[in-house]
C-alpha cells in the first residue's frame, strides 16, 4: 500500500523545509567524486536547490526552484548541465495553469502531460523529505509522480525498515527505502535520517551490475 504524496496527506500543525548544505562523497567505477547540495530560501518564499560536482574534466551542476503549500512542493523549474567532456543539458518547466510541462531531452522539446503533483528530479527528494517531516508514523511506502525526460514516470518507494548506520559524521539512525524498477537489473536504495530533517544519508544505484554509492560527509541544517 502506498501512500500518495499530496497537500491533503498531512493534517494539524506542518513542519517546513530548513535551508541546509551537505556534502557527499560519491564512488563509481574506481572512481571518487565530491558533491556539494544547497537548499536556499529565496526572498520571495520561493526555495533553490542545487547539487554539483567535477572530477577531472567531467562535471555537472543541476538546479531546482520550487515553492511549497502546506505539506507540498510546487515545482517551477529544473535545470541539469553537464560540463566538460560530457555537455549535456536538460530542463523541466511548469506553467502555473497550464496541463503540460515543457521538457527538454536531448536537444529536443517535450511536452508533457501535467496532473496534479507532479515534480521533477530534484524537487521530488524535497517532497520526501517534506512528506516524512509531517507523518507521525513515516514507515510506509510512497508514491510519487516525476517529470523526466520525455516521460512522467511514477516513483514507488518501497519502505525497508529502520537501520544504523557507520558514516563519517558518525553512527545515523536512519530509515531505508528501496525505488520498485521495472527492470529487475536495476536497484535504488536510499537511507534518510531523522535527526537531520529526513536529509539523505546514503544511496546506492545499481545499473548493469555496476554500483553507484553516495555517502554523507558534512552537512549543517537549519541553524
Amino acid at each position: 500500500m502506498f501512500a500518495m504524496v499530496s497537500p491533503l496527506t498531512v493534517a494539524g500543525e506542518q513542519q517546513g523545509l530548513k535551508p541546509y548544505s551537505a556534502e557527499y562523497k560519491t564512488t563509481a567505477r574506481g572512481m571518487a567524486l565530491k558533491l556539494n547540495r544547497k537548499l536556499e530560501a529565496n526572498g520571495d518564499g520561493s526555495y533553490t536547490l542545487t547539487n554539483g560536482g567535477k572530477i577531472m574534466v567531467v562535471g555537472f551542476h543541476e538546479m531546482s526552484v520550487f515553492s511549497v503549500d502546506g505539506a507540498a512542493i510546487i515545482p517551477k523549474s529544473y535545470v541539469y548541465q553537464g560540463t566538460g567532456l560530457i555537455n549535456r543539458r536538460r530542463e523541466v518547466h511548469f506553467t502555473p495553469g497550464s496541463d503540460t510541462i515543457r521538457s527538454l531531452y536531448k536537444e529536443q522539446w517535450y511536452d508533457l502531460p501535467y496532473k496534479e503533483g507532479t515534480l521533477d528530479r530534484m524537487s521530488q527528494q524535497e517532497q520526501v523529505r517534506l512528506f516524512l517531516l509531517n507523518d507521525p508514523t513515516p514507515k510506509e511506502d510512497i508514491l510519487i509522480t516525476v517529470a523526466d525526460g520525455k516521460r512522467v514516470k511514477d516513483y514507488q518507494l518501497k519502505y525497508v525498515g529502520e537501520e544504523t548506520l557507520d558514516t563519517p559524521l558518525g553512527k545515523l539512525d536512519t530509515l531505508h527505502f528501496e525505488r520498485i524498477h521495472d527492470d529487475p537489473d536495476r536497484k535504488s536504495d536510499t537511507w534518510v535520517a531523522p535527526g537531520l530533517d529526513y536529509l539523505m544519508v546514503k544511496t546506492v544505484h545499481v545499473e548493469d551490475g555496476k554500483p553507484v554509492e553516495a555517502i554523507l560527509t558534512k552537512a549543517s541544517v537549519g541553524n
